[in-house]
């Protein structure tokens, strides 16, 4: 069972206030993510009593309609017009810029997506100046828990005080519990083989549905196994030979597969940061999966595989895209805006997650399995803290432990729910 405070609340998405927002000066507002996120619940929230025509793509009527005349489908409605799973009928996003260059109201569309628009081809040039896009992902700990995060502007801004009050009180294994739960909502309300049999039919749904809607690759059969492979990989750097040799996919187009992959949100890319501390730096990118229990599922681990001792590694994994996966997550609300990258040379220092803000301050993550931490668990982050000097805000150790412990100048070391704490 899931630690009481992590009870699924679906009652508050943080990105409420920003399609709202989005909704009041855009005339085409665009909400997606992987599919089964809460996109639909996080759109009947926003339209709350109003009365606004909402069609769904995934209804065989209304999609035929779409695709036998998208201009006359867009302009079926003179207010608000929400259209979902538009990515079924990509011609539509021609049809609404049509429709907007004639009347450039705010609030003309509200459209949702189980893949990103602007990397099918055509729809780039179509939404340009015309919408706004706000990425949902699965729910994060803070949602899940009814409070807004505020860890990574925390984290940016190197305030030790803050981070001095994050003690935790979850054990490890509650910890694991949390990883193997994921971040879909429906999954949470489920345990067991239950759950395990809507993660198999989810993968199963992406490739016999929503992969063919956006790709015309030859092999999409495989992207289960390729799903699997990056699983097992979840923190290690993409070797896209190795992938395609295990995979049965050609080299040479392994590089759209994964793309299709993030396209779907099934998967995020951390590019490496060199930021030129070092010539010696790795250039590869990760891509562990932005759903931990998807992962877990992928590698058939559950908790008690992941005891000490037990015969799974997956642990360490894991971690490591949970926490990318809550922090990719915060920054869609977090009042500083940063992004993402992994660091890694040739000596053999590394940083599993680094945090660069617009202004050039930057932060460090590390993550651990154990209770327990020890110096040379900073050794990246002190080498990036003394390397950036005024530049570096913070480096962390989080770790599946219980108290916040300062480890020398802007280092610290905290427990995994100093995240959402």
């Amino acid at each position: 069972m899931l630690p009481a405070e992590s009870a699924p609340n679906l009652k508050k998405r943080h990105a409420l206030r920003l399609v709202e927002e989005t909704l009041a000066d855009t005339p085409i507002t665009v909400v997606q993510g992987a599919r089964q996120v809460g996109k639909s619940t996080l759109v009947r929230q926003v339209l709350g009593a109003r009365d606004v025509r909402v069609l769904s793509l995934d209804s065989a009527p209304v999609y035929n309609a779409a695709k036998a005349d998208p201009g006359a489908f867009v302009r079926q409605s003179d207010g608000l017009l929400v259209i979902d799973e538009v990515q079924r009928v990509p011609e539509l996003i021609m049809a609404m810029k049509d429709s907007v260059d004639e009347d450039r109201r705010p609030g003309r569309f509200l459209i949702t997506s189980s893949a990103n628009l602007l990397e099918l081809p055509g729809t780039q040039e179509s939404l340009a100046g015309r919408a706004e896009t706000v990425v949902l992902y699965g729910l994060s700990q803070g949602e899940i828990a009814g409070k807004q995060e505020d860890f990574v502007d925390l984290l940016l801004a190197g305030d030790t005080s803050a981070m001095a009050r994050r003690d935790g009180t979850l054990s490890r294994d509650d910890y694991l519990e949390i990883l193997c739960a994921g971040c879909f909502p429906e999954p949470l309300t489920r345990q067991g083989r239950r759950r395990n049999a809507w993660f198999d039919n989810y993968v199963a749904r992406v490739v016999s549905a929503d992969a063919r809607d956006v790709s015309r690759l030859a092999h999409l059969e495989r992207l289960p196994t390729l799903l699997r492979l990056l699983a097992a990989n979840n923190s290690g750097e993409l070797v896209k030979a190795r992938l395609a040799s295990d995979s049965h996919i050609p080299e040479t187009s392994m590089t759209a597969y994964v793309d299709l992959l993030e396209t779907l949100y099934l998967i995020q890319s951390l590019p490496a940061w060199g930021n030129n501390l070092t010539k010696r730096v790795v250039g590869r990118p990760k891509v562990p999966l932005l759903d931990t229990g998807l992962a877990a599922r992928l590698n058939n681990v559950t908790p008690r595989a992941m005891q000490p001792g037990a015969v799974s590694d997956a642990a360490g994994g894991l971690f490591e895209a949970f926490v990318s996966g809550e922090v990719r997550r915060q920054l869609g609300w977090s009042e500083t805006e940063a992004r993402m990258f992994h660091f890694r040379d040739r000596d053999g220092i590394e940083v599993d997650l680094v945090l660069e803000a617009s202004d050039r301050r930057v932060a460090g993550l590390e993550m651990k399995s154990a209770g327990s931490v020890a110096i040379s668990d900073f050794s990246g982050l002190r080498f990036l803290r003394d390397k950036l000097g005024p530049r570096f805000a913070m480096g962390v150790v989080l770790h599946t432990g219980r108290k916040a412990v300062p480890f020398g100048d802007k280092l610290w070391a905290l427990p995994y729910s100093a995240l959402w704490a």
